[in-house]
């Protein structure tokens, strides 16, 4: 097990070995958004060219932090995050994809409003961790690493893994009083 600050200081989506196509964000209520994502073999081409489009969708969609396989129309355990530069965030590991991941430990949980490219209209207020440490795969390889963040970049890390588990933040808000016209369409 490799701590993954080690390996995303010199990971890049070009150690994928192909150039991304950008894929169509679906929208709820489309079923695939409420499934249970397979776990995937990362070493799977399918699941490695995945990961190379889950960044370039994610890098041509103005605002986007992050994108889960089933915000593209696949029910799989993966996905892309880049919180680089955002306001909000205090710990920040660059460029990953991360494959079968999950929630080793979480802590100190804090409500903050959230959006999602597959409910455009809406923002919502979400509790969740402000500690995270999870364990997941980098695709195209067999290195399974430990991450462990806070702030912005484990609000991200965890609404990308609701999708994985088919969840939307709309799940997770309390009621119709959490939930808010947008305001601002990046």
């Amino acid at each position: 097990m490799t701590h993954l600050n080690e390996l995303v200081a010199s990971w890049s989506p070009a150690q994928l070995g192909l150039v991304g196509d950008v894929l169509e964000v679906i929208r709820a209520p489309h079923p695939v958004l409420a499934l249970l994502g397979a776990e995937v073999d990362p070493l799977d081409p399918v699941m490695v060219a995945l990961a190379a489009d889950l960044v370039a969708t994610m890098r041509v969609s103005p605002g986007c932090v992050g994108l889960a396989a089933p915000q593209v129309g696949v029910a799989a355990q993966m996905f892309a995050l880049d919180v680089t530069g955002h306001p909000k965030t205090r710990t920040c590991h660059g460029v990953f994809v991360l494959c079968n991941a999950v929630v080793v430990e979480a802590s100190r949980q804090e409500k903050a409003r959230e959006g999602c490219m597959s409910v455009p209209d809406l923002t919502g207020d979400v509790k969740r961790a402000t500690r995270l440490t999870v364990q997941g795969v980098i695709p195209g390889t067999t290195d399974s690493v430990t991450l462990t963040t806070d702030a912005f970049e484990a609000r991200a890390i965890q609404h990308e893994l609701d999708h994985c588990s088919g969840k939307l933040f709309l799940d997770r808000v309390a009621g119709a009083h959490a939930l808010y016209p947008r305001k601002v369409y990046l």
